[in-house]
């Protein structure tokens, strides 16, 4: 009897062992890919970042209930970061960039600060900003390349991650021909932080453009890489001779 209460006392305490073992490696496991985010993201805990919207058309204040939707998944992934973010429509936010981590939505349309940064930091980055409805609106020419929109069928965003240097804190840019493009991009970047931290590093910069497939009927849910074009957008292009 005193061995068959040995040998449950000997296996309570190896089970508890096991348990307090994959509860350790768990944890271990947890803080490292927090830490991965956190440095990915440029979001340590307790700091602060910037969200940049747009204004809707026609609406004082008003933001574009797709945009607000980006907003929503962006905000989660900042709280879990353990940070929080202040929301400041484009026009207001004037201050420079690199001292806190940025997410700028909305095409330079309707987006000051992504007209700028556009700019500034992909010069090689063209966008039909055309209010009246020609064909050409809202198209990106890319390193030559031109790629129009199909509204609902077929359209395109920029998701890009820069930095002003080494220590600077990141801006990650969501410049969409429409509003439910942005969603997409935001959503896109939720789902494959990992992805995108492996392939370029922590501190890597990264222009992407992606393709939302058919948003009339899956919403911002189908997108496709179409390319890295992050040295296309990056390089300025060549003014003609004369």
């Amino acid at each position: 009897m005193y061995e068959d209460l040995l040998n449950i006392a000997l296996g309570v305490v190896a089970t508890g062992v096991s348990a307090s073992l994959g509860w350790l490696a768990r944890t271990a496991l947890w803080r490292r890919r927090l830490r991965r985010k956190q440095a990915f993201f440029g979001l340590p805990g307790n700091a602060e970042c910037l969200l940049v919207v747009n204004r809707e058309a026609g609406g004082e204040g008003v933001v574009h209930r797709f945009d607000v939707f980006a907003l929503l998944e962006l905000s989660a992934l900042i709280k879990d970061c353990g940070a929080h973010a202040r929301i400041v429509h484009h026009d207001t936010a004037q201050q420079g960039f690199g001292e806190r981590t940025e997410f700028c939505l909305g095409g330079p349309y309707s987006n000051h600060r992504m007209a700028a940064h556009l700019a500034v930091l992909l010069p090689g980055v063209d966008v039909n900003t055309d209010v009246e409805p020609v064909a050409d609106r809202g198209a990106f020419t890319i390193g030559g390349e031109r790629y129009p929109m199909d509204a609902g069928t077929s359209e395109y965003v920029l998701l890009a991650r820069l930095t002003a240097g080494e220590g600077a804190r990141p801006v990650f840019l969501l410049c969409g021909q429409r509003a439910i493009t942005n969603q997409a991009a935001g959503r896109y970047l939720v789902r494959h932080h990992e992805k995108l931290a492996r392939a370029y590093g922590a501190d890597g910069c990264f222009v992407l453009l992606l393709k939302v497939v058919n948003s009339q009927a899956y919403g911002p849910d189908v997108v496709e890489l179409v390319a890295d074009v992050t040295r296309a957008a990056r390089t300025a292009p060549e003014r003609a001779a004369g």
